[in-house]
Order: structure tokens, then C-alpha cells, then sequence
């Protein structure tokens, strides 16, 4: 069946990821709040939108990739927004990280008329959205699932349902968890390699191949022995993803140390001006801490 995709969020994953929809000959209608940023998908045939519900209007399966929960809820609850504007039989599909509860709160308004929800959010970084390797966690009904996953195999080479609405946030929680971690023993192992006078790349070369490898040391490691700090995904935003999943272990009742401490670490890079670098700028502020 030949759909009609609307896309809502073109930054630094979104529009790699819509451009595999439209090459793969899907028809687009794009919607940024920055023009420019989707200036690609247009070049390319993408039909742009003025807003949310024109998107809504035109399209059949809406997907939106967006910054914080607060966006997300402009975006597809709001006055202007996507679901205000679907009608029934569309498919609302959220790709943001976001919190689990407003995603079953989507999918239980979408409900209400007519509408299907997913919560699809998503792992692999500007690398993964340009190769279409992403991983793809998905929450909500199988049978809505199974009607876009088509469209989601295209962006991605492991597209997993994951259960009832939300249990793609939680998924995703459960990445962000492990990536935090992961990232502090990146940034003090690199550190520490520079400190004994070593080559940077040499070292990922050699334990980027045993048991610490990772796509943190070999991807976002390497980024860090080249000097590059631009983002894969934003600090600010990594830092929001934190902040869920603590909140959700706060209100599960239980603790997370390893990620309140990485936590701590990632809004000392806040605090220093690096939201805007990616992950891997947390190399930053170790320097910082150890006079550099």
C-alpha cells in the first residue's frame, strides 16, 4: 500500500531518517520549527508544512522526533498539533525519547479517536539515522505495529514491539542506563590513556576489540581522540533522558547510583556551556576537573 508520510523534526537524526522514507518512494510532508534544517528533504521532493495539523491533514502514518516531552506534547496533543487534526484510521508514530506516561497518554487520547499511537524511539546516533541501522523499540498495539513496520525496517536493522503503550520508553530507558555508565569509563579510560602519553586511537585500536568494546569507545571514542565534538546527540538531550529515567526509578521505587552519578557529571557539562556538544563532550569536563 503506498502511504503518504508526514515528518516532524528534521535535526540531526530526523532528516537522515525521513530521506530513507522518501528514497524508499514514500511522498513527505515535513513540518520544523527551523526551515533550514529540513532544507534536504525539500531539495529532495518533501512538501513543506506550515505546521503540526498540516501535517496531520495530508499525511496517513505521522512520525515526530522531537527534543523534550514538552515538545512532544505541542506536538501531538497541542491545539495545532498532530492528533487535534488526524482523522480516524491515521497513525500517530513518536520516535522522541520521552517519558512512558505521556506516551500512554497519547496513545489512549489517539484512542479516542480512532487514531493508532506508537511510541517508537530510537538508538545508533547521527551514524545510525544516516545508515539506517537504527535500533527501533516500540510500544503500543501489535497490530498497529504491524501495519508500519515496513516503514520502520527502512530506518532501521532491528525493529523490536516491545509491548503495551510506553514500553518503548521504557526500552529506551533502559539503553539510556547502560550508555551513561559506559560513558564515564570512555571518557576516564581515554583520559587516562592521554595522561600516560599514549596515542588515543592506538588504545581504541587495541581495546575497542576485546571485552570493553562498545559502540561508546569505538564510535564516540574515536571522536574524542579526533578532537570532534559535534553532536551525535545533544548533551541536553541526554540529559533529559536521565532525568526520565531516574524519575520513573523514583516513582517504580528504587535507586539507580551509577546513573545519578553519571547524571551529576553530564549537568556539570551543562553548566559549563557544552549542551550543544554531543555525548562525547563529556571528555570536556574531565579535563576541566584535572586542570587541562
Amino acid at each position: 500500500m503506498d502511504r503518504t508520510i508526514g515528518w516532524i523534526g528534521t535535526g540531526v537524526m530526523g532528516a537522515s531518517m525521513c530521506m530513507h522514507l522518501m528514497k524508499a518512494g514514500h511522498e513527505a510532508f515535513v513540518y520544523n520549527r527551523t526551515k533550514s534544517k529540513a532544507e534536504a528533504l525539500l531539495n529532495e521532493g518533501a512538501v513543506w508544512c506550515e505546521s503540526p495539523a498540516q501535517v496531520a491533514r495530508n499525511a496517513d502514518v505521522i512520525f515526530t522526533i522531537v527534543g523534550y516531552p514538552s515538545d512532544v506534547e505541542q506536538t501531538i496533543l497541542g491545539t495545532d498539533g498532530v492528533l487535534q487534526h488526524a482523522d480516524a484510521s491515521k497513525i500517530i508514530v513518536d520516535m522522541t525519547t520521552s517519558e512512558p506516561a505521556l506516551a500512554e497518554r497519547i496513545f489512549q487520547e489517539a484512542a479516542r479517536k480512532g487514531v493508532e499511537a506508537l511510541d517508537a524511539p530510537v538508538s545508533g546516533g547521527d551514524v545510525g539515522a544516516r545508515e539506517a541501522k537504527l535500533a527501533i523499540m516500540v510500544g503500543g498495539e501489535r497490530e498497529t505495529f504491524d501495519k508500519v513496520k515496513d516503514l520502520l525496517d527502512v530506518m532501521g536493522t532491528n525493529v523490536q514491539y516491545r509491548g503495551k503503550a510506553g514500553s518503548g520508553q521504557h526500552t529506551k530507558m533502559c539503553n539510556q542506563i547502560l550508555i551513561a555508565g559506559t560513558m564515564i569509563g570512555v571518557v576516564e579510560s581515554l583520559f587516562y590513556a592521554y595522561k600516560s602519553g599514549m596515542d588515543l586511537n592506538e588504545v581504541i585500536d587495541v581495546i575497542g576489540t576485546g571485552a570493553a568494546s562498545s559502540v561508546c569507545i569505538n564510535v564516540l571514542g574515536r571522536r574524542i581522540a579526533n578532537g570532534d565534538f559535534d553532536p551525535g546527540f545533544f548533551i541536553k538531550h541526554f540529559v533529559k533522558d536521565m532525568g526520565i529515567a531516574l524519575a520513573e526509578a523514583k516513582r517504580m521505587q528504587f535507586a539507580l547510583p551509577g546513573l545519578a552519578l553519571a547524571h551529576q557529571f553530564y549537568v556539570s557539562a551543562m553548566a559549563l556551556g557544552y549542551e550543544d556538544l554531543g555525548t562525547q563532550g563529556l571528555y570536556k569536563v574531565f579535563e576541566k576537573m584535572n586542570g587541562e
